[in-house]
Parts: structure tokens; C-alpha cells; sequence
């Protein structure tokens, strides 16, 4: 099962991905994903990944995930936050982010609005800022 939603105003896509996805279902929801993401073209992309309920995929659906996040970093996705509650989603997502370049603009949540808060806002200034380099 899938849901894709965009909300044009902060340039996110945000889906749910849940269950055991079967192939055809993935082919579905890859393409509805690249045309949600197309959508935002031009614009700092953000997604919001609740896979939350997602059962672990076979090695035909992680590799359609690795396509279609390589895809996204293509098209202009600057951040992706994931919503996990399993370890063992959380391992396998881990090793496909990592062969897709994802890894590098992704976070890992545990709910929602910390997901969306990090996608519009992104990280806080550090509290004490390093001070400037001194000159000879």
C-alpha cells in the first residue's frame, strides 16, 4: 500500500509506504513518485518517507528504491527524512541509501512532525558558533 502527496508550498513530497510491496505495486508507486517529484522541478525537493509499516522488500523492490531515490537526487531532492520504527527496515534502507548517494542529504525520524520541522527548517545554527580563524 502507498499514499503520495505533495505540498507545493515547502516543495515536499511526502508518502507512505507500508506492508509487504510487491513488485507491480512498486512499479506503481515509482512512477507516481517521479511525477510527484517532476512536479517540483526547478525547486529544493524535499521528501518525507513514512515507511513505518513497510514490511523488509525483496531484492527486486530495493533495487526499484535505490532507482528511484538516485532519480530523486537527479531531479533536485535536497533532503530526505525517513520515518522508522523497525531495525531491520532501518538496515535495509540503510544499505540502499548508501548505494543511491542518499545517505548523504538523509535523517532518520521517529515521527512526523520532527520529520517536517528538519525538511522546512533544516538543522539549528550550532549554539556556540567556531570562532573565525585568527591571522599571524
Amino acid at each position: 500500500m502507498f499514499e503520495i502527496k505533495v505540498d507545493q508550498p515547502y516543495a515536499i513530497v511526502e508518502f507512505v509506504l507500508a506492508g509487504l510491496v510487491d513488485v507491480g505495486e512498486m512499479d506503481r508507486f515509482v512512477r507516481d513518485l517521479e511525477k510527484a517529484t517532476i512536479s517540483l522541478k526547478g525547486r529544493a525537493i524535499k521528501i518525507k518517507a513514512d515507511v513505518r509499516a513497510l514490511k523488509p522488500a525483496s531484492p527486486t523492490v530495493a533495487e526499484m528504491i535505490k532507482v528511484v531515490q538516485a532519480f530523486g537526487i537527479k531531479s533536485g531532492v535536497k533532503r530526505v527524512a525517513e520515518i522508522v520504527e523497525s531495525d531491520l527496515i532501518a538496515l535495509q534502507l540503510n544499505r540502499v541509501a548508501k548505494e543511491s548517494g542518499t545517505d548523504k542529504i538523509l535523517r532518520r525520524f521517529w515521527d512526523d512532525d520532527s520529520a517536517r520541522e528538519w525538511l522546512i527548517h533544516g538543522d539549528p545554527p550550532p549554539e556556540f558558533p567556531e570562532p573565525p580563524p585568527r591571522g599571524r
